[in-house]
């Protein structure tokens, strides 16, 4: 499990690559987080490009920097979801409240 991270401007893309389980959440929050406070940050897309696998932890990793990212006024956003992840998206209900792009170059011109 690797995550990546990319500035454009003041939206940080963060890449996951592998599983997102309560094996990893916790490292990822931690690593997020860290990123988040040393950059200008005020957006945030989550690209799930390369996500393998996600657990509810995984919600709970997204739906916490979604709040983090709101108290500075800033978005979130989440592209390149397959459609296993997809359904653990919806049934959450965390589409209803962050919005999903087929690809980056559309979740970054929606920032």
């Amino acid at each position: 499990m690797q995550v990546k991270f990319l500035s454009k401007g003041t939206t940080l893309i963060v890449s996951i690559l592998g599983e997102l389980d309560h094996h990893s959440a916790e490292y990822i929050r931690q690593k997020v987080d860290s990123e988040i406070i040393k950059a200008t940050t005020k957006n945030i897309i989550f690209d799930f490009s390369k996500v393998t696998f996600m657990d509810s932890s995984g919600i709970g990793v997204i739906l916490g920097r979604y709040k983090n990212v709101q108290k500075i006024n800033g978005k979130t956003s989440i592209a390149n979801v397959n459609s296993q992840i997809k359904r653990i998206f919806e049934m959450s209900g965390l589409f209803k409240i962050i919005p999903v792009y087929d690809n980056l170059d559309i979740a970054i011109n929606k920032m």
